[in-house]
């Protein structure tokens, strides 16, 4: 590992990962997949659009994205005819400092997440693709597994990812096959973070070769590619059906919760 290498593992998402970071400089555009249909969600417009806190859904990582020191551009990959619907859910109702650029997407999710990555600025060294309906990343997640993908040339990518806490069972047909040894696994979110080369170079053999991935990282390591787990919050939920988004908006109402309070704190010290 480098010595200029500065990797702060929070597991709680602090601005404190942030250290280090600027001398790296803004070099990874986000490319946020948002182009599902949401059916298990039962949300007509798509749940990347439903309201969170008073925000669309997808608007919350894009302004997470925004806050991480590292990231130069965003693409937003969005259902194919819905770009201006998109643009307005964003820009419309946030406003960021970063480049925004909105993609249509494909009929697979793998085809979205390949158009989204070439659609990023091809000077960027490094490629984070997120799920849209993960709401709760923080920017300091993101900037904690980018340092630890920039310290590791011989990593093609990383996860972000916690351990297996649940007994998992091997079932077949509802039967229980087997019991595996839960140190093993480890329940995979986004962002998932490349070298952008890389994942550009993986998605074009899958796509020449027909391979369907479950993720992206399984294309990596279906070709080959050295993929590394950070240990991120549990927090980084997918919402994937309606008690998804109880969940997330009490969570993230807490958190603004906090802010306000770190906000008045602030005031009040000025002030005095």
């Amino acid at each position: 590992m480098s010595g200029d290498c500065f990797i702060l593992d929070t597991q709680v998402g602090t601005k404190a990962s942030f250290i280090g970071t600027a001398a790296a400089g803004r070099d990874c555009a986000a490319v946020i997949v948002a182009a599902g249909s949401g059916t298990r969600f039962g949300a007509s417009e798509g749940k990347q659009f439903v309201k969170l806190c008073g925000l669309p859904l997808v608007a919350w990582s894009v302004l997470a994205f925004d806050e991480a020191p590292s990231c130069a551009q965003i693409v937003v990959v969005c259902p194919p005819g819905r770009k201006d619907e998109m643009a307005e859910a964003i820009l419309g109702k946030v406003h960021i400092a970063t480049s925004l650029k909105i993609v249509e997407g494909g009929a697979t999710r793998q085809e979205s997440s390949r158009l989204g990555v070439l659609a990023q600025d091809p000077k960027l060294a490094y490629t984070a693709i997120h799920d849209g309906a993960r709401p709760l990343i923080t920017g300091a997640t993101i900037e904690n597994a980018l340092a630890h993908l920039r310290c590791a040339p011989e990593l093609a990518g990383v996860v972000c990812a916690h351990p297996a806490t649940d007994t998992l069972k091997i079932v077949d047909h509802e039967m229980v096959m087997s019991t595996p040894d839960r140190s093993l696994f480890w329940a995979v979110q986004t962002p998932q973070i490349f070298r952008r080369q890389r994942i550009i170079m993986y998605h074009e053999a899958a796509a020449k070769e027909g391979y369907v991935g479950t993720d992206d990282a399984s294309l990596a390591e279906h070709y080959g590619g050295a993929i590394r787990c950070v240990k991120s919050p549990r927090s980084n939920l997918k919402v994937t059906v309606p008690e998804d988004l109880s969940l997330a908006e009490a969570i993230l109402d807490q958190r603004l919760c906090s802010w306000q309070d770190e906000r008045r704190q602030s005031s009040s010290k000025g002030e005095a």
